[in-house]
């Protein structure tokens, strides 16, 4: 009973996109379901886990799936960085001016990894935060996914100490991993609330609950936050698309507000990472979207609290029990 009570709490994966009944919901996610227990990751050290990431790399980069997903990244975030880098005068009626910091002076290259041409020229001014990867040590769908993010990184030239990482599944296996890969790995679960701080900021979150990515929105729920955002994450039309409009609107009301405020990008599919990233899609916020919508949209600021969700998806921030009043005693 306590390893089916682990495994319901656990972050799920979005179903392939396809027309269907929206009351039915998506299926888990494979890293969580495969590793929902303790003891379920094989006895192997860092080396051997190391050595399997980069296969899994080399084993990406020569694929269809990568060249196609390279291009539909490349068209995106040279869009955004034309917006970013758009004359003060042209943008500062709606948001204001829009600062980036200098590039970083070094690019965090990976050992033993074969410098490439950068993706897009300006790009390590991003910052990337990469939520619920999963359970990588001990599953393929996991491992091809932490691929991809170090791809994204080595093509953008995002140095990986500004690569933020969390998922609340990671064993200390993992996260030592994660440590000589050079990321920073997060010690606190922030439920996806983290603001971009000024600064444009790639989320990778892949196959995660919808309640991360509406935890995200309202964290940067304004039109200067939200121009700096990128999200590759389960396509938002997608989620349009399973969940009864009620259910939207009640539960995820940032995913629902800011559907007419994106565009999205949908990633390619092909039959060898069908499963590792299906319903993926690249999200971004063009300026001009964000301030045609409605003025009272960016009025409604409540704090997401989900207390009557009946399947949240994401594994929440424990919470201490209130100390005892002393005093009285």
């Amino acid at each position: 009973m306590a390893a089916a009570a682990a495994t319901r709490e656990t972050w799920r994966a979005a179903s392939p996109r396809r027309r269907r009944p929206a009351a039915r919901r998506p299926k888990r996610r494979e890293a969580a379901a495969a590793a929902g227990t303790p003891g379920a990751e094989p006895e192997v050290d860092g080396g051997v886990v190391l050595r399997r990431i980069q296969e899994a790399r080399e084993d990406l980069v020569i694929s269809d799936f990568w060249s196609s997903a390279l291009e539909t990244i490349t068209g995106c975030l040279q869009k955004h960085l034309e917006q970013l880098r758009a004359p003060e005068g042209s943008l500062s009626e709606a948001l204001g001016h829009l600062h980036l910091d200098a590039p970083p002076v070094e690019a965090d290259a990976a050992p033993g990894s074969v410098p490439e041409e950068t993706l897009v020229p300006g790009t390590c001014c991003f910052k990337c935060v990469c939520y619920g990867v999963g359970k990588f040590a001990s599953c393929v769908i996991a491992r091809s996914q932490l691929a991809f993010l170090l791809l994204l990184l080595e093509r953008c030239q995002i140095p990986r100490s500004h690569c933020c990482v969390y998922d609340p599944l990671f064993s200390r296996l993992e996260i030592a991993v994660l440590n000589a890969l050079g990321v920073v790995v997060l010690g606190d679960n922030e439920e996806g609330k983290r603001s971009v701080c000024g600064e444009p900021t790639v989320f990778y979150m892949p196959h995660c609950g919808t309640a991360l990515y509406n935890n995200l929105l309202w964290r940067n729920w304004s039109v200067d936050a939200l121009s700096k955002v990128v999200i590759i994450g389960n396509s938002f039309g997608g989620l349009e698309e399973r969940l009864l409009t009620r259910i939207l609107h009640k539960h995820y009301p940032y995913v629902a507000k800011i559907l007419t405020g994106l565009e999205e990008l949908a990633f390619p599919q092909t039959p060898r990472y069908m499963d590792v990233f299906n319903d993926t899609s690249l999200h971004w916020f063009p300026v001009q979207k964000l301030t045609q919508l409605p003025t009272d949209t960016w009025a409604f600021r409540e704090e997401p609290d989900y207390q009557d969700c009946e399947d949240l998806e994401i594994i929440r921030k424990k919470t201490e029990p209130p100390c005892a009043d002393l005093s009285s005693l």
